[in-house]
């Protein structure tokens, strides 16, 4: 009954991430779009209001006109809407799921032996303190380099270009760094989330509080410091450059092929870099430009990646093998070496059993499936199955599964 309860909480906490998730980087995308679209209002009175840009828009049959003010209103209207809980709500349903399935079981999906052999718990902490570090970092680099002194002593935004670099490099090195502590599934994940607690964070220690700061000066009379609104869209914009990687780092761990690789660190850098490349094209083409070139970019290091993990041709011995008949006593065998173990009559994880030769038979799609085509399981490989034992349950389940 526990796994079942657990099996269900886990369901609905990745349903609200989802949906949560959803509703963040969908307001976060618009955003972008409607700043890159705005023109120059022509009504006079509009200007005489203080609007720096508007559009007209088309939607669900409804007429819309939305319109920008790049200092204020003149008054500030009684209810304004803030974009916070998108954000927020996103955080902790990913954050609660990573502890229900991460650290909760760290031994199993935090820690792969092969990669570092360290206990459970001290990886729990590494792992939080991973998430923890990852924003000091960021948050040292906008507030050293991405901020300066003008000549009248006031702050401003600036070096664009070096940050976005330094950021670049230290997403980089951290992929590298969470590939040398952590299994790679988890890896993958973490990368994932520490962008994502970027972005949260982002939100919660400037962007609002700026945003708070600028209403209270509006309301009072006076003006608005400037460099609340330039901090909050510098951040916002790092926001949006970092959501398709932080989508490709969260699926990727689902793919073998891509966190079980050598150089798994390296896979995911480039997905995260095509992800930043496709943002930044869409970006450009909010503004009227048409980077082809950030499209091509990105095509080619796809085409590079499938290249590059490509199995290996069959060799004339695994030729011969594949030759010969697999036996269900053959399979039945691995399945009690590598498997029995999350999968027998006591423990059955994911509510499958594997004690039984009519349960094998039952679940051998996803025996397929999970060891042989998606190389999720074992999990971290922790029970050393061979190259040679996946390649022949897949064999096996090609020529029909047979029970004989």
């Amino acid at each position: 009954m526990e796994t079942y309860l657990l099996d269900w909480a886990n369901l609905l906490l990745r349903w609200l991430h989802v949906i949560t998730a959803i509703a963040w980087i969908g307001s976060s995308f618009y955003f972008v779009w409607l700043d890159n679209s705005l023109v120059p209002p022509t009504d006079d009175a509009a200007k005489a209001r203080g609007v720096g840009g508007e559009i007209w828009s088309v939607h669900g049959g409804g007429f819309y006109n939305a319109q920008k003010y790049p200092v204020g209103p003149q008054k500030m209207p009684a209810h304004l809407h803030w974009f916070y809980w998108e954000s927020y709500s996103t955080w902790l349903s990913g954050f609660g799921l990573f502890t229900m399935l991460y650290l909760w079981n760290a031994a199993s999906f935090l820690v792969d032996k092969t990669v570092l052999d360290w206990s459970p718990t001290v990886a729990g902490a590494a792992s939080l303190g991973f998430l923890v570090a990852g924003w000091l970092v960021y948050d040292a680099i906008c507030r050293f380099v991405g901020q300066v002194k003008k000549p009248d002593g006031s702050l401003a935004t600036g070096n664009d270009t070096l940050v976005l670099g330094l950021l670049f490099v230290y997403t980089v090195a951290a992929t590298w760094l969470a590939c040398q502590l952590f299994a790679g599934r988890a890896a993958f994940l973490l990368m994932g989330a520490m962008l994502a607690t970027i972005m949260s964070a982002n939100v919660f220690f400037w962007i609002i509080p700026g945003q708070r700061i600028v209403v209270k000066e509006l309301e009072a009379g006076q003006p608005p410091t400037a460099i609340y609104g330039q901090r909050g869209k510098q951040r916002s914009v790092h926001n949006t450059y970092f959501t398709l990687p932080v989508l490709i780092a969260m699926l990727s761990n689902h793919y073998g092929m891509l966190y079980q690789h050598p150089h798994n660190w390296a896979v995911l850098a480039a997905l995260m870099l095509v992800g930043a490349l496709i943002r930044q094209f869409f970006v450009a083409r909010h503004k009227g430009k048409q980077m082809w070139p950030l499209v091509v970019a990105a095509l080619a290091i796809l085409a590079i990646l499938i290249v590059w993990l490509a199995p290996a041709p069959l060799t004339a011995q695994q030729k011969a093998a594949a030759a010969t008949r697999v036996s269900f006593a053959q399979v039945q065998q691995v399945v009690a070496q590598r498997c029995m173990m999350c999968h027998n009559e006591q423990v059955q994880q994911k509510g499958v059993a594997l004690h039984k030769p009519e349960l094998i038979l039952k679940h051998a799609a996803g025996i397929q499936q999970m060891v042989v085509l998606q190389r999720l399981m074992p999990l971290n490989n922790a029970t050393g199955i061979t190259e040679d034992e996946r390649a022949l349950i897949g064999r096996w389940f090609a020529a029909g599964a047979s029970p004989q």
